[in-house]
């Protein structure tokens, strides 16, 4: 977990400045300071009950999820406006490339965080009615006996939601997840669509 969110610290010194409300280092040091309070407070796998615990991570989703959606705010006017970015196929992939990985990162941990009231409380115990089902949960014989997901598995879930645009092996039971899900592949819908349409126009 820990090495995919200093990814998510390092992906907005990739794109361009007019792409961050703030400075742009402001981002990446607010995820690395909620990281380290994290580790400090918990150093093994963060997922002891904790009001501190809980409150940093939630900060952290929502740090991440306000830079996915100006991330791809942003892009999407550039695209619609055009700019430099929209006029040059190999900034606009990279750029589109970055929206999308930081897009999968920030939907990866709003997955980790709060199905089954989030690495707390799923570390008790199994919640009676889940919000996400995994195929080791819907099926034991398949994994070793007490399977929980990790935070691996809720990466998964964010890549495969983005590409495929919809569930695949993991299906959503609540209506948050529903909701998320659905919001998740929209977004990666409307960035792969437009960012390949326009650079296939522009290398025409």
């Amino acid at each position: 977990m820990a090495v995919v969110l200093v990814v998510a610290m390092a992906l907005p010194f990739l794109l361009p400045p007019r792409y961050s409300l703030f400075p742009q280092w402001l981002m990446p040091a607010l995820l690395g300071a909620l990281l380290v309070t994290l580790i400090i407070a918990d150093p093994g796998r963060i997922d002891r009950r904790s009001e501190l615990i809980r409150a940093c991570s939630i900060a952290l989703v929502v740090v991440l999820c306000l830079g996915a959606a100006f991330f791809t705010g942003r892009l999407v006017v550039e695209l619609v406006h055009g700019s430099s970015v929209t006029n040059s196929a190999a900034l606009l992939l990279r750029v589109g490339g970055v929206a999308w990985v930081y897009l999968i990162i920030a939907f990866a941990f709003v997955y980790w965080e709060f199905d089954g009231g989030g690495p707390e409380a799923r570390a008790v115990a199994d919640p009676e009615f889940p919000d996400m089902a995994f195929p080791e949960q819907l099926n034991p014989s398949v994994a070793p006996p007490g399977w929980r997901p990790q935070f691996f598995d809720y990466l998964y879930v964010g890549f495969t939601n983005a590409t495929a645009f919809s569930p695949t092996d993991v299906m959503p039971l609540a209506r948050w997840a529903k909701l998320t899900m659905a919001m998740q592949a929209s977004a990666s819908l409307i960035i792969l669509g437009l960012v390949i349409a326009r650079a296939v126009n522009i290398l025409k």
